[in-house]
């Protein structure tokens, strides 16, 4: 369920016959280039006249103060601790200096190009351009590349500046990013009753503790299990004026509200009303309450439904970002085809109020991402923490990575598990998944072939270490003594020195949910990330009913604290790449990170009260 812009058959035959011609360019030299990563094939070159929104991030004046910052305000230790900047003062800290913005705005202007539009900080430009013109621009060519899976993009591997403008321009997209946004969840959706896994017969538990054995058992997992699990039942909610709790949608994805009833009618009665009237916001011509059309929203559908089966009453928002898919391009409509994930954090970051937890249950293979590009989305998700929000993201599905996948990005084909972005950017907060709750363990699930003869492949709470970024202080102690404890195993296959995650987890197996007006199950660390959003909306609201800050970038606060407000997790591995992967120790592991919550003692720990 991947997705990348389509280009029609005649668009491709087009780019056979219309060549665009790069000029060379004096002064020029190479500023990036990123390997085509495995699964794109080369097709034509692109069509000269098609027309992309170009991106183009500038330097920032003072990145290295605002990080510094968001670890004052968001570590317990420090005196700043809670005391949030607002959207100006973080607008202040990353604008460019005028002489990163007249220089790049004079190299426009001898084009002949005028600005569409500008972040709110104007750390990046948008220009809308035909690929001729861009190719001239930035001394490349562009070739439309096709997907395994048959979807298809116009980018150009390696790309260059003026030597006077390589110090003042970070990247430029879509140039030569390959990364897509993947949903996070399992697609195995089952009429109630009819569960076509195998291994749910021994899955299906009942705990021997009467207060969850009441409510849970493994083949479909409910709210009711949840609240009880996680000890959230009967706390009463005191600061809904103040508090949100957001979620976002890609891929054509939107919730349908009508599956929302249903599953609020089941599960949370009292609060059917809030699936009828919860904001769902659209950016880039993104869907909003359109019906039900195939077999999109399932994603949606589980991450409104996991948020409201925890925390109803909070204000919910769906964010909704178009682009990539589904875009048919045309000569006369830019192809919007970058990552979605930079379009709506600049969007987010042009509010001057923003919620204090956004979920996100996308992702893709680190090494799809150029390195300056990762860098600078990442960036932009620290300005957000900042800001005091919580960025959730799901650590994905397929443990260390998919099997016969795991190979390197950099022309060697070396053995290497798959590391995925945005969770491995450190600013943000990675959540994995557990199943059974006696003790809870590592989601997983054996590949199976169901009745109707489709296969599904393992599916495993995703971890790992990333070879973009080093490993953050906040987490040094904890990593550090985990890979030495792994005693050379997998030396080679990852990088010891990387940022880890996940950083917590939660429920991620079985989830029961609506969609299409039927009942059925559905699993993921999608699942998890939202289930644990709504958790974290609920330690908010006690915090705010205290007159005390929302807990904004949780992993200071999460390594130094708030890991005594979480269920150690310590049965399973990170399955993929046709090994076991990480295991799940004692502390925290790259699998299920830190824990799972234990409610009340978060928000004491937090200062809240109950």
């Amino acid at each position: 369920m991947v997705g990348a812009t389509v280009f029609s058959a005649a668009i491709v035959a087009a780019a056979q016959v219309v060549f665009a011609t790069p000029v060379a360019r004096p002064g020029y030299s190479l500023k990036d280039s990123h390997n085509v990563p495995r699964g794109w094939t080369k097709v034509a070159r692109a069509p000269a006249d098609h027309v992309l929104d170009l991106q183009i991030g500038l330097k920032q004046s003072n990145f290295d103060e605002l990080e510094k910052q968001l670890y004052e305000v968001s570590d317990p230790a420090s005196a700043k601790y809670g005391q949030h900047l607002s959207a100006d003062e973080v607008e202040e800290l990353v604008k460019p200096t005028k002489e990163t913005s007249d220089l790049v705005h004079q190299w426009l202007g001898d084009h002949g190009i005028v600005p569409e539009s500008y972040s709110a900080a104007r750390d990046w430009i948008t220009v809308s351009l035909p690929i001729g013109e861009i190719e001239k621009l930035l001394g490349t060519e562009y070739h439309v590349f096709e997907h395994k899976d048959g979807s298809k993009v116009a980018r150009a591997p390696e790309w260059s500046l003026p030597n006077h403008l390589h110090a003042h321009i970070d990247t430029i997209q879509p140039t030569n990013s390959f990364f897509r946004a993947r949903k996070q969840a399992s697609q195995a959706f089952v009429d109630t009753g009819i569960f076509s896994d195998p291994s749910l017969k021994s899955l299906k538990q009942y705990p021997t503790n009467s207060d969850i054995g009441a409510v849970c058992n493994t083949s479909s997992v409910t709210p009711q299990c949840f609240e009880t699990l996680y000890k959230t039942k009967g706390y009463k909610l005191r600061a809904t004026s103040k508090n949100k709790v957001a979620f976002t949608n890609y891929l054509g994805e939107h919730p349908i509200r009508t599956d929302g009833e249903l599953f609020l009618e089941k599960f949370r009665p009292e609060a059917v009303s809030v699936a009828r009237t919860f904001p769902q916001l659209t950016l880039a011509d993104g869907p909003g309450d359109e019906p039900l059309s195939g077999s999109e929203s399932k994603e949606a559908n589980l991450d409104f439904q996991a948020i409201a089966g925890i925390n109803p009453k909070t204000p919910i928002i769906s964010y909704s970002t178009g682009g990539s898919p589904p875009f048919i391009p045309s000569k006369s409509t830019p192809d919007n085809s970058n990552e979605p994930y930079l379009v709506w954090v600049n969007w987010l970051l042009a509010q001057k109020s923003i919620p204090q937890v956004i979920s996100t249950s996308y992702a893709d293979d680190e090494q799809t991402v150029p390195v300056s590009y990762a860098r600078r989305v990442c960036q932009q998700f620290a300005q957000v923490g900042a800001r005091g929000t919580s960025l959730l993201f799901a650590s994905g599905d397929s443990g260390v990575g998919s099997y016969g996948d795991c190979v390197s990005n950099d022309g060697n084909n070396t053995d290497k598990f798959l590391p995925e972005f945005p969770p491995s950017c450190p600013y943000v907060t990675a959540v994995g998944a557990t199943k059974n709750f006696e003790p809870e363990v590592v989601a997983y699930r054996p590949a199976f072939v169901g009745p109707d003869g489709v296969a599904h492949g393992n599916y495993t709470s995703g971890g790992g270490f990333s070879n973009i970024f080093d490993i953050p202080k906040y987490q040094k102690k904890e990593v550090t003594s985990y890979v030495k404890n792994l005693g050379g195993e997998y030396d080679g296959w990852y990088n010891k020195k990387g940022r880890a995650y996940p950083d917590i987890a939660s429920q991620g197996l079985y989830f029961a949910y609506f969609w299409n007006g039927t009942e059925g199950v559905i699993s993921g660390t999608s699942a998890s990330t939202p289930l644990t959003s709504g958790i974290l909306g609920l330690v908010n609201d006690a915090l705010l009913a205290s007159g005390k800050p929302s807990l904004g970038f949780l992993n200071p606060w999460l390594y130094s604290v708030g890991y005594k407000g979480l269920n150690d997790i310590i049965e399973g591995s990170a399955v993929g790449c046709g090994v076991d992967g990480f295991p799940a120790v004692k502390g925290w592991d790259p699998v299920t990170g830190l824990g799972t919550p234990d409610f009340p003692k978060l928000v004491k720990l937090a200062g809240g009260k109950l």
